[in-house]
Formats: structure tokens, C-alpha cells, sequence
């Protein structure tokens, strides 16, 4: 089984089915940036079930080719999307890629276009997700695709699922729980960085004043997005009451390791699911915030 990976939340979902599955699995990692080679280092010391990991950039061809039973980070990939269409996998478990997770299941139902919400795209792109979801019904016609993810998806979505032969998988981070390291903070409050002003969905004077309000109400742990801009991130070190824990790991890897009750804040994210349930028997509370 080969899984194929754009994102360090990704890798980690990858070990979580190798895990389940009681097998190990090779991997091709995208290097999509710094946190994808220190999260692959990490899961690797802490034994995570994998044989081999190897970096790419691009398409990783022939080891899709070599091994037609593939694990996929993200389903609605413009690369995914043209290899599944030349190569024509064998079996395809579609793993978590965050908020996405939904949205894909509903574009396998057919419910929306086959792409990622709010985005616009060209012809090409539109043709080729349409030859990798009559891939993915052909798949599932032969009880050969999986979902496999931490998210609720719902009783409805899931039996709808299952009537196209997908089987859906649930799991709750029993492999990254076992495997944690404690973690020991300076402080019981612990704020979460977020990529919305990296994607332009809040303005950046705003989120530095809310994580700014945020550390005059107490002080705080910060723990930067992978995909934060440097220019917030050194803004944020200079504030008063803000320490910044800079891990090189993804959150859910981070905190798994807690061991006792702190209180999590952060701005609208998928990462509320993995992380309360993460969090779950520690006492730990998690509040979403809103910009004032």
C-alpha cells in the first residue's frame, strides 16, 4: 500500500490507518514545505508503522505505478485528479485533509462539483475530476474505496456512501495517542495560530489585535499555522504575555501529548474536532473565538 501525502495533518492520518489496518505501508511525501520533512522525522522516531519515506515534487509516478493500492492526502488534488485517470489504481482509501474531508465526500456523492469549496476552476481541471470520480465509482462498484477519517460525517452522508459501495472509517487518533510524547508547557493556556490572514479571510491589523486582546486577558502559549506569514508571526513575539512554542509538527502531534487540563483557544477551525477529541479525559477545556 502506498500513501501519497501533501500535508503533515495528512502524514499523520496515514499512520493512523497503517495502525488500523495492522500493516505497514510505504510513503510518498510532497514537499509542500518545512513541516512536511520535521513531521515525517518525527513520526519515524516514534516508530509509526511505515517502511520507507520518500520526498517528491510532483507526481511520483512510478512508485503510483508500482503500487496500484494507494492512500490519497487529498482527493480533490489537480495531481490525484490526472494520475488516477492515466494509471487507474486498484484500490483508493481517501484519507482526512482537514475540513476538505466533508466537502470531498459530498463531491464523491455527486451532491457538489468535485473541487475544493469556493474555488473556480479551469476547463482541464474540471475535466480531469470528472474522469477521477467515474474512477472512484468504478472503484466503488468493486468494494475498493475507502474513507477513512476522524471527522463526524453524519448517519445520512455515511449510508449514502455506503449505497455507492464506500465504506467509511472512523478512527480516534489510537496510534498518536499511544505514541506521544508528554508534553510539558509553561502555562495552562495555549492559543492557536491560524492561516485565515495567510489566506486573506481576515485582515492581518485584525488577528493581531485578537491575539493581542487574547494575551491582556491572560497569558498565553502560542502555537504558530504551519502556513502563518512571517511578518504575523514576528509581530506576535514581540507581544506582551505571549510565548511562542515553535514545534515543527502538526498541532494534533503536539498536544496528544498533554497530560493535564489546560484551556485551548482558537479562531473558526477543523482542528476543534481532532483536538477535543485529542483532549478528551485531560479536563481540558476548548473555546472558539471570535474577532471582535
Amino acid at each position: 500500500m502506498l500513501a501519497w501525502v501533501e500535508s503533515p495533518f495528512q502524514l499523520l492520518s496515514a499512520a493512523e490507518w497503517a495502525h488500523a489496518a495492522g500493516r505497514r505501508i510505504s510513503v510518498a511525501m510532497r514537499l509542500t514545505g518545512p513541516q512536511m520533512e520535521s513531521t515525517a522525522a518525527e513520526l519515524l522516531r516514534r516508530d509509526a508503522p511505515f517502511d520507507e519515506v520518500t520526498p517528491w515534487v510532483g507526481i511520483p509516478w512510478g512508485k503510483l505505478s508500482d503500487d496500484r493500492d494507494w492512500l490519497v492526502g487529498d482527493g480533490f488534488s489537480g495531481q490525484f485528479r490526472m494520475a488516477a485517470t492515466a494509471l487507474k489504481p486498484k484500490r483508493v482509501v481517501l484519507l482526512d485533509d482537514g475540513a476538505n474531508t466533508l466537502a470531498l465526500a459530498d463531491a464523491v456523492l455527486e451532491r457538489t462539483p468535485f473541487r475544493r469549496p469556493r474555488r473556480t476552476e479551469g476547463r482541464m481541471n474540471r475535466v480531469l475530476g470528472d474522469f477521477a470520480l467515474r474512477r472512484l465509482h468504478s472503484l466503488a462498484a468493486r468494494d475498493a474505496v475507502e474513507l477513512f477519517t476522524v471527522f463526524p460525517l453524519g448517519e445520512q452522508r455515511i449510508e449514502a456512501l455506503a449505497a455507492r459501495g464506500i465504506r467509511t472509517t472512523r478512527h480516534d487518533f489510537t496510534w498518536t495517542r499511544h505514541a506521544a510524547d508528554p508534553l510539558d508547557i509553561p502555562g495552562d493556556r495555549i492559543l492557536l495560530g491560524s492561516a485565515l490572514p495567510t489566506d486573506g479571510h481576515v485582515p492581518v491589523p485584525d488577528y493581531l489585535r485578537w491575539v493581542s486582546q487574547q494575551a491582556r486577558e491572560s497569558s498565553v502559549i502560542y502555537l504558530p499555522h504551519r502556513r502563518e506569514l512571517s511578518d504575523v508571526l514576528d509581530a506576535v513575539r514581540n507581544m506582551a504575555g505571549v510565548e511562542v512554542l515553535q514545534t515543527g509538527l502538526p498541532v494534533e502531534l503536539v498536544l496528544a501529548g498533554i497530560r493535564r487540563p489546560i484551556e485551548l483557544v482558537s479562531l473558526q477551525t477543523s482542528a476543534s474536532t481532532t483536538l477535543e477529541l485529542l483532549l478528551s479525559g485531560t479536563g481540558s477545556t476548548f473555546r472558539q473565538s471570535v474577532l471582535a
